[in-house]
């Protein structure tokens, strides 16, 4: 041991000098992609804006949507499967491009319903600009990369907008029945910020998202003009249009970052982490031989078929596999049904409906809830932690009923 004292000081000594010359001589570059990323913390992210907005909206319920708005609209009305029914403000901050015609549809009838759909971003999907009538172009900023943002009902100093080469505004709309209520200035003034009434309800149309980042919120006092954007809205639920579903092509699959991933970004506590990974392999060579083997202690059989099936239901949980178990739960639900009243499960209709409640003497429309939940989930390619907790909530009643 003696002799291997010496090697493992140098091996440490060798760590920390490489972490600190690593860390004295590395430059950390910024990165300025705008992503309107809710949980990014990067300049042109969104996630200061995303976290207050429970104290822009107190005593609203906030809710962010992980998937398209088409289908998530559809599965929180009134004829839906959803645990509610959507009412109140759809926000989009950039990135609206990605809206399909569907879920332009969808949002469209949610504000004809008296709710409120705002989008800031630079241009909007072409049904929107079809469907309004409106046109957006863009203005050159030749002398320097400020533009100048002001909101025409609210008495507030133009807030500064830099690092932007040019504007967007709105070329056409229609002058009579919208209206102006902020404008961009570089040379001279256009309207960025218009209110549109559809039906029962208003559509804000915001030419700036950048307004919203990080890098522009904590910027001296530009986040007063945020707020200023944002008090248009009523106080009512908000339902946040989330950019991760971008990343994870719309099916709100979102994958979780892992709880070490913050610390490995900073190159101290990675360094850190990487010797004390280090010294932990090292302790194990050095200490792997020991004066005396380990004398067993050999404990009685147990029955550990409880822990079992708590240890397989706890992986498919953890592994977010909502499919498989929603498969697997209906699988055995009907291999039930077979067995014990000894029915046919191949076709789910109202006949099967008619003789299930016939045969376990429960109401038809405690019938009818569970098989028409099951057919629906049979029809979807995308399942949640909810449709998973809803299933097992009608299995159970069935059972217990």
């Amino acid at each position: 041991m003696k002799k291997i004292l010496p090697a493992l000081l140098i091996i440490v000594a060798l760590v920390v000098t490489a972490s600190l010359v690593i860390g004295i001589k590395k430059t950390k570059t910024v990165d300025w992609e705008e992503s309107f990323n809710e949980k990014s913390n990067k300049p042109y992210g969104v996630s200061v804006f995303y976290k207050e907005l429970h104290h822009l909206f107190k005593d609203s319920k906030i809710r962010t949507v992980y998937h398209q708005p088409g289908s998530y609209l559809r599965a929180n009305s009134e004829d839906g499967y959803g645990e509610h029914v959507a009412e109140g403000s759809y926000i989009i901050i950039g990135n609206s491009d990605y809206l399909e015609d569907d879920s332009v549809d969808e949002l469209l009838n949610f504000v004809d319903a008296g709710n409120t759909l705002f989008i800031s971003d630079y241009y909007f999907a072409q049904k929107i600009h079809d469907t309004l009538n409106i046109d957006v172009d863009y203005i050159l900023n030749e002398k320097d990369s400020i533009s100048y943002q002001s909101l025409k009902y609210i008495d507030m100093e133009s807030t500064i907008i830099d690092k932007n080469m040019g504007d967007n505004y709105f070329s056409r709309f229609d002058t009579i029945n919208y209206n102006v209520l902020g404008y961009s200035k570089i040379d001279y003034k256009h309207a960025n910020f218009i209110q549109v009434p559809f039906g029962d309800g208003n559509i804000y149309l915001h030419l700036e998202p950048k307004a919203f980042t990080n890098y522009n919120l904590l910027k001296e006092n530009r986040y007063k003009y945020v707020e200023g954007l944002i008090s248009y809205l009523p106080k009512n639920n908000v339902y946040f249009d989330s950019y991760i579903k971008i990343q994870t092509g719309y099916d709100g699959d979102v994958e979780k970052e892992s709880n070490l991933s913050w610390f490995l970004e900073q190159l101290s506590f990675r360094w850190a982490w990487y010797t004390a990974l280090i010294f932990g392999v090292l302790f194990m060579i050095f200490n792997a031989k020991r004066r005396q083997r380990i004398i067993k202690i050999i404990k009685p059989l147990q029955n550990t078929t409880i822990a079992f099936v708590k240890t397989v239901s706890n992986l498919y949980f953890d592994t977010q596999d909502h499919k498989n178990l929603i498969d697997k739960k209906i699988t055995y639900f009907l291999e039930k049904i077979r067995t014990d009243f000894n029915l046919d499960t191949s076709t789910l209709n109202s006949e099967f409906i008619d003789k299930l409640a016939a045969k376990t003497g429960k109401k038809k429309e405690d019938i009818k809830t569970i098989i028409d939940y099951i057919n629906w989930l049979r029809s979807k390619n995308e399942f949640f932690e909810e449709n998973l907790i809803k299933l097992n909530r009608h299995i159970e009643a069935f059972y217990t009923t």
